[in-house]
This record gives structure tokens, sequence and C-alpha cells, in this order.
């Protein structure tokens, strides 16, 4: 019982200082001075006395079992668990062998040597651990060392964290006043460029209403035309109808219905016609809904191309260029701000026809005496699951330099006074804004092709 009560004094002993760095709250310190003294009492009454076994077993096996049930209790004390892991094989092979030796001493004295050999192993199983445990414990000093060290150049260098915050407390406040003055600045740009957009537009929707004008001329012309007809067949009827019963021409009068009605549905279509062309005029001047419905990607083509170009013959009646389409029947409706899509049509064929025209003019001027047809082509085609609108021209072409610029803000190659430089600009931001890509392909001198894709 002696050694179970030496071990409970070690035992206690190593739980009053963890880690050997800090000392345990006083209530277990006193806690386990008491059992390293009663665990001592327990070994003088033993030496001076053989009587009282079974209470100091019971005493023994008490104090033990407090303190292996407090390491594995108490998570503050279990990084002493390889301490009683360690101990644990001698505590019990010393145990069984009291207790045998207590219930029988014949059973006890033929097994002894037994018991004596377990407890061997089980010594030499203690101090193997032993040294395990102090190697681990000296490693785990030596990174609390280093730990505290941490802590200290933790705390240099919140100080010096200190002293740059209140340098940067002060340069944040010169950097708020310089960021004010910048806004400021900024404030005046966005108005101007809000300013030259507004001017974009309207210039935009100028060329588009002197296309409508001559556009909307021809369906105009067909809805007189096929009036004054159908008034002059109405004439015809009342001179029938005049007649006795049995000298009209029955047939001839069903004849001349049909003719007008055949008229009125030509003016119907006709005054649709041009209806539609007033509408598109009117949604291209309007501020976008930002609202998306499904569009025939074809008929928007067609209609901003044609307006583009008598646009170009009112300003200029010396302009001419060949125009064609290439649509795809089957191409689907698309989901789009028809207004926005509208405007980035109409920049890219205005564009095209700018070019094909400034190279007529150029081979013009220069008497190069080459045969030069001007040609604007829009073709559409579905791939997948995109839609790809082709707008290609045979005109001045680009440079790479250019072509790397064209989508940037303000950047324009025309004139002073004929574009802000916006027109791309504004077409690319559309075109991403419902998800599509544009890609330039331009040759200088030889033409330019601008793909649209968008998804279905």
């Amino acid at each position: 019982m002696s050694e179970i009560n030496f071990i409970t004094i070690i035992i206690a002993f190593y739980l009053r200082k963890p880690l050997g760095l800090e000392k345990s709250p006083n209530r277990w310190r006193s806690l386990f001075t008491s059992i390293m003294f009663a665990a001592g009492t327990l070994i003088v009454m033993k030496a001076v006395s053989d009587g009282f076994t079974l209470i100091l077993m019971a005493g023994t096996f008490s104090l033990i079992s407090t303190l292996i049930f407090m390491v594995f209790k108490y998570p503050e004390f279990h990084f002493r668990k390889n301490l009683v892991f360690a101990l644990l094989p001698l505590i019990i092979t010393n145990a069984l062998s009291q207790i045998a030796e207590l219930i029988n001493e014949s059973w006890y004295a033929k097994w002894s040597a037994y018991f004596e050999t377990a407890g061997i192993f089980a010594f030499l199983w203690a101090i193997a651990m032993w040294i395990i445990n102090r190697r681990q414990a000296k490693a785990l000093e030596k990174e609390q060392q280093k730990a505290i060290i941490r802590e200290r150049e933790y705390l240099i260098a919140a100080k010096v964290k200190d002293e740059l915050e209140i340098q940067v407390a002060e340069r944040t406040k010169e950097i708020t006043k310089q960021k004010e003055e910048l806004e400021a600045a900024l404030e005046v740009l966005r108005s101007t460029q809000d300013q030259l957009i507004q001017s974009e537009k309207m210039a935009s929707l100028g060329e588009l209403t002197a296309g409508i004008a001559h556009e909307i001329q021809n369906p105009l012309n067909f809805v007189n035309n096929f009036s004054e007809v159908s008034n002059e067949l109405i004439q015809e009827i009342k001179e029938e109808l005049s007649k006795a019963p049995a000298e009209r021409d029955q047939e001839l009068i069903e004849e001349i219905f049909s003719d007008v009605a055949d008229n009125l549905s030509k003016i119907t279509y006709h005054g649709k016609r041009a209806d539609a062309i007033v509408k598109g005029m009117l949604q291209h001047s309007r501020t976008s809904s930002g609202v998306k419905e499904l569009t025939d990607i074809n008929e928007l083509a067609d209609e901003y191309l044609r307006l583009a170009y008598h646009g170009l013959r009112a300003k200029d009646k010396t302009f001419n260029a060949d125009f064609q389409t290439d649509f795809d029947d089957l191409l689907p409706k698309v989901e789009v701000i028809s207004q926005d899509f509208g405007r980035v049509l109409l920049n890219l064929v205005n564009n095209a026809f700018y070019a094909v025209n400034e190279k007529k003019l150029k081979i013009k001027a220069d008497n190069l005496g080459e045969e030069y047809k001007p040609f604007v082509k829009i073709t559409t085609r579905r791939n997948r699951n995109k839609i790809q609108i082709k707008v290609e021209d045979n005109g001045m072409g680009m440079p790479d330099a250019v072509k790397q610029k064209i989508f940037q803000p303000f950047f324009t190659t025309k004139p002073t006074g004929q574009g802000t430089g916006l027109g791309m600009s504004l077409s690319y931001d559309i075109i991403k804004s419902h998800g599509g890509d544009i890609q330039v392909q331009s040759e200088d001198g030889k033409g330019t092709q601008i793909l649209i894709e968008l998804p279905t």
C-alpha cells in the first residue's frame, strides 16, 4: 500500500503545478496538499503498525481514485492523463496484490512470483512512460517560452501599430480632403459627360428622323394612291346602282367591291407600316424603359439599316451606297430592350456608311481612278445557343492602334463636330448589359466587320 501512497503523492504534486509554468487555483492547490499529507500519514501509519489494514487500504484506494477521477473529469487536468496512464499498471498490479494477500494469503503465496513479475513490468512501463512524458513536457515548455516571446513581440508590435495609426489618421485626414476636392471635380466631369451622352443621343435621333421622313413617304404615297382609286371605284358602283335593276351588271359590281376591298387592305397595310415607323422614332427618342421584350432582330436590323441610309441621304444628296441583308429566316425572337438595341444597330450602320463614304471621297480626291462601289451588309445567323449579328463594310478599315481604342469613351476618328466618341462606348455597354459580346475585325484600307453575339 505504501507504493500506491507514494504514487498518490507524485500525482498530487504534479497536479499542483500544471505544466511547471503556472500554479493551480487556490482551491485545487489546497486540496492536493491535503491529499499529499493524507497519503504521507498513511505511509507512516503502515510503517509503525501492522493493524488497521482494511482502513489503510480503504484510505489509500480512496485517495488514488480521487486523483484519477479528477484527472479524467476536469478539463484543466487532462494534460496529466499521460502521467496517470504511465502509473496506472503499477497501481493496478499493486492493488490486486494487496487485495489477493488480504483475501487469501496462502493462494497469494502460491502466485506471488507472478504478481512480482507483473509489478516489475509495470514499473518498467512507468519509467519508460515517465521518460517520454518528461521529453514531451520539456518540448512543451520550450513552446510556451516561445509563446511568451511572441507575446512580448506582439506587445511591441501593438505599440508600434498605435504610433502608425496616429500617423495614418493624420494622413487619412489629408487624403479625405483631397478626395473631397476630387469628388467635386468628378461631379463636374459627370455632368459634362451626361450632356455629351445626351448630345450623342440627339444626334442619332436627328439622323433617324431624317431617314424616317424619307421612309415614311413611301407608305403615305400608297395610302393616298389607293384611296383615290377606291374613291373612283365607289363612284362607278354608285353609277351602276343608279341604273334600273334590269340594266345593272351585277358581276361588275361584285368585281368593283372586290377591288375596293383589296385597296382597303393595302391602305391598312401601309398605314400600319407608317405607324410602325413613327412608333420606332418615338421609341428611339424616349428614355429606355429598361424592360426587355421579345424582339424580331431581323425586322429591327432591316428597319434601322434603311432608316440610317435615308437619313444620310437626307443630309447629303451626293451620298450613295449599296446595302444588303442576309437574314436567317429561322432566327428566334430575342429578349432585348428594343430602344437600346436599336441605338446600337443605328450607330454601327452609320459608322459603316461613314467609312465607305470616306473611302469613296478619298479615292476621288487622290484621283486614283480605281472603280469602287461602297457596300454595307447586315447578316444574322443562329449559332447553337447564340444569335449572331454581323455588320460589314468595304470602307476605310482601321489599323490595330485604332481597333484597341474604339470602345473607349470619347475616342473618335471623325473630325471635330462630326462625332462625340460615345457611340461605340454606349453600344459596348448596351450589348454587355444584355449578356452579349462584340468583336471587331478590320484591315486598314479594306473594310471592317463587327460581330455581335446575344444569348437566346
